[in-house]
C-alpha cells in the first residue's frame, strides 16, 4: 500500500512498480496528441542561427530516445534524479562504460564467470594497455582483486551460472579505495534489482532481454547518478555512433508498460520449473536464486525483489541434453533470455562458457505454469538413456 497525500498525487517515486511501468517516461498529455508519440526518424533537425536546443543531429539526441531514457531512469531509480543513456545493444552499453572510464595503465576488475563476450572485452582492454584482473562472482571473490583498480565490473546474478554477490559489500570496499562500480543488471531487470540504490555508480543492461521481453529488438542502456560519469558515457556513444534506431527505441518504450506483468509470471514460472527439477535424479547443478536451497538465496533475498526468469541445470551429457531440447514443445531452442516465450539451450554449443556439455540455460516465459512444467517433465522423461 502506498501513502498518498490526501487530495493529491503520491510523492515522486512512491508509486508501485506496476503503476510506474505503465506511466514511465510518458510526456505530459496534450489534447489530440497520442499518449506515446511515434518514433522520430529525423537524421537532422531545423537549426537556424546558433546551435541551441535539445535536438540538433540524429547521432547526438532524438526525442524518442529522450522519452525512453526517462522511462528507464524512473524504473531503475524511482524518485531520484539520474541520467540514462540508451545504446544500440547491450554490448555497446558495456563497452561504453569500460572504455569511457579506463585509460592506459588503469586496472579493471571483471568477473571470470560472466557473459561470454566479456573475454572479448578483456582482450580489447589489454590491447589498449589496461590491466585486467578477474575473480568469480560467488563468495564476493572480487574483493581480493580491488587494490588500486579504476573500475569494478559486477554481474549478479551471473550469466549463465547464476551466482550472486553482495553488491553493497563490494561497493563499500571499492569506494573506500576510490574504485568505481558498474553492475550488469540484465538478468534481474530494474524490477528485480536496483544497483544504484545498492550504491553502484553505473547500472548497465541489455534491454534486448527481460526489459523489453519480446525478442524483437536489440537495445542497451547505462544509468548513472553522477552527471559527470553519464557525460563520459554519452560522449563515447557520440564518438563511436552506437546509437539505437528510433523504431527500436519506440518499441522498447511501448514494451516497458508490461514489464511488471511479464516479470511476475516469468519469475513464478522460473521458480515452478526449478522446484520441479529439484528432485529429478538426472538433474545436477540446479541453480535458481529464488530457491531457498540455492547457495545464493540468502544474499539474493537481501538485495533483490525478484529472482529473474533464468534457471540453470546440468543433464548427464551432451546427448542427453540434446534429446531433452528436441523433446520440448513449448520451449524454443534459442539463445538469449527474458522473453514472453520460454527458451532454453545447451549452452556449451557456443564454446565461450566454462560449463559442462550437458549444461542447460532455461529462460521461463509467460506460458501457463502448469503447461510449462508439464512440458519440461515430459521432455525429461523422453530424453533419458535409451530414449
Amino acid at each position: 500500500m502506498n501513502d498518498h497525500p490526501a487530495g493529491g498525487p503520491p510523492a515522486a517515486g512512491r508509486y508501485a512498480d506496476a503503476t510506474r511501468a505503465v506511466r514511465a517516461g510518458l510526456p505530459e498529455p496534450v489534447k489530440n496528441e497520442p499518449p506515446l508519440p511515434g518514433p522520430v526518424f529525423a537524421a537532422h533537425f531545423h537549426l537556424p542561427g546558433d546551435v541551441a536546443g535539445p535536438y540538433t543531429y540524429g547521432r547526438d539526441t532524438n526525442p524518442t530516445w529522450t522519452l525512453l531514457e526517462r522511462a528507464i531512469g524512473e524504473l531503475e531509480a524511482p524518485g531520484r534524479d539520474v541520467d540514462t543513456v540508451v545504446f544500440a545493444s547491450g554490448m555497446a552499453a558495456v563497452s561504453a562504460v569500460l572504455l569511457s572510464q579506463a585509460r592506459t595503465g588503469d586496472t579493471v576488475v571483471l568477473p571470470d564467470d560472466g557473459y561470454q563476450a566479456l573475454p572479448l572485452v578483456r582482450e580489447q582492454l589489454e590491447a589498449y594497455g589496461i590491466h585486467v584482473r578477474t575473480a568469480p562472482t560467488g563468495g564476493d571473490a572480487q574483493l581480493t582483486a580491488l587494490d588500486g583498480a579504476r573500475l569494478l565490473w559486477i554481474e549478479t546474478p551471473s550469466n549463465p551460472g547464476l551466482d550472486v554477490c553482495d553488491v553493497r559489500r563490494l561497493v563499500a570496499a571499492a569506494h573506500e579505495g576510490g574504485t568505481l562500480v558498474a553492475v550488469d543488471n540484465t538478468l534481474a531487470t530494474p524490477l528485480g534489482q536496483r544497483p544504484l540504490e545498492l550504491g553502484a555508480d553505473f547500472s548497465v543492461a541489455s534491454g534486448t532481454k527481460g526489459l523489453t521481453g519480446h525478442g524483437d529488438l536489440l537495445l542497451g542502456y547505462v544509468v548513472c547518478a553522477d552527471p559527470a560519469l553519464a557525460a563520459g558515457v554519452r560522449r563515447w556513444r557520440k564518438i563511436v555512433g552506437a546509437v539505437p534506431g528510433p523504431m527500436e527505441a519506440w518499441l522498447a518504450h511501448r514494451s516497458l508498460a508490461t514489464i511488471q506483468l511479464r516479470a511476475e509470471r516469468q519469475w513464478g514460472n522460473a521458480l515452478a520449473v526449478a522446484e520441479a527439477l529439484a528432485d529429478r535424479p538426472e538433474v545436477t547443478g540446479l541453480r535458481y536464486p529464488g530457491l531457498p536451497s540455492d547457495p545464493s538465496h540468502k544474499t539474493a533475498a537481501r538485495q533483490m525483489s525478484g529472482f529473474g526468469s533464468v534457471v540453470s541445470f546440468v543433464l548427464p551429457d551432451r546427448g542427453h541434453a540434446e534429446r531433452f531440447m528436441d523433446a520440448l514443445h513449448l520451449v524454443e531452442d534459442a539463445t538469449s533470455f527474458g522473453g514472453v516465450r520460454s527458451t532454453a539451450e545447451r549452452r556449451g554449443r557456443w564454446g565461450g562458457d566454462a560449463v559442462p556439455e550437458g549444461f542447460i540455460r532455461f529462460s521461463a516465459g509467460a506460458e501457463d505454469p502448469g503447461d510449462l512444467v508439464a512440458d519440461v517433465l515430459r521432455a525429461l522423461a523422453l530424453s533419458g538413456p535409451g530414449a
